[in-house]
């Protein structure tokens, strides 16, 4: 696997990738009334967090394992804010201002149906998360419109933006700084959207956010790697 770069101040990666499900407002609304149900018994009231530990964490160009017995994973495309000053109880007018910058991130997950407690063995495989290339200063860029694509063997499958989020990046990340502490160097992510695509071994992925570049990886199978 390729190695990891960032070890520049102010992004150099503490270890730290904090996802957050159900932050597109598609996504939720797929749920239909199953949000009601057992075991969610309610839409959520606060973000609903996951950590993509260092294990997960590859660069751009690696080759991520397909586990034995799985036919394909779901690869979301996720936007990452990547903090350059700690952040606890931020004001959403504010929150931005701790953000460094910008990362392409493939939230990678074997597929599964329920979104209660996100299971370890099916969010925290080795590989699980491939970065992109490089940290893109925040600058102009507005991280709520950003144009975000997946390709397979250079086909776009998936088209989606970083809009449409419950939680906008501002206050997604004022309201997980209202009960934790995020330090520089951690990465938070605004969600995947709505429709992510599944892609089995054998497949070389591109995930391309407009303005920050684009995140390339292969599918291998376990047995094969």
């Amino acid at each position: 696997m390729n190695r990891l770069t960032f070890d520049f101040a102010p992004w150099r990666l503490s270890g730290q990738v904090y996802g957050v499900l159900l932050n597109h407002g598609p996504a939720l609304a797929a749920l239909g009334e199953a949000v009601h149900a057992a075991p969610y018994k309610a839409p959520p009231r606060a973000p609903v967090l996951y950590v993509k530990p260092r294990n997960t964490q590859v660069a751009s160009g690696s080759r991520v394992q397909v586990p034995a017995g799985v036919p394909a994973l779901e690869v979301g495309a996720a936007l990452g804010l990547v903090l350059g000053r700690s952040a606890c109880a931020v004001r959403p007018e504010e929150a931005l201002d701790h953000v460094a910058g910008l990362v392409v991130v493939a939230d990678l997950s074997v597929p599964h149906a329920s979104f209660y407690r996100p299971s370890v063995r099916f969010k925290a495989r080795d590989g699980f998360c491939p970065l992109g290339p490089q940290v893109q200063m925040r600058g102009r860029i507005d991280p709520d419109a950003i144009d975000v694509s997946v390709a397979v063997d250079g086909e776009v499958v998936h088209r989606t933006s970083t809009g449409e989020r419950l939680r906008p990046a501002a206050q997604l990340l004022a309201d997980v700084s209202s009960f934790m502490t995020l330090a520089p160097g951690d990465v938070l992510l605004l969600g995947v959207s709505a429709g992510a695509p599944q892609v089995g071994p054998g497949h070389r992925v591109t995930v391309a956010m407009a303005g920050l570049g684009e995140l390339n990886f292969d599918l291998v199978a376990e047995e094969a790697a």
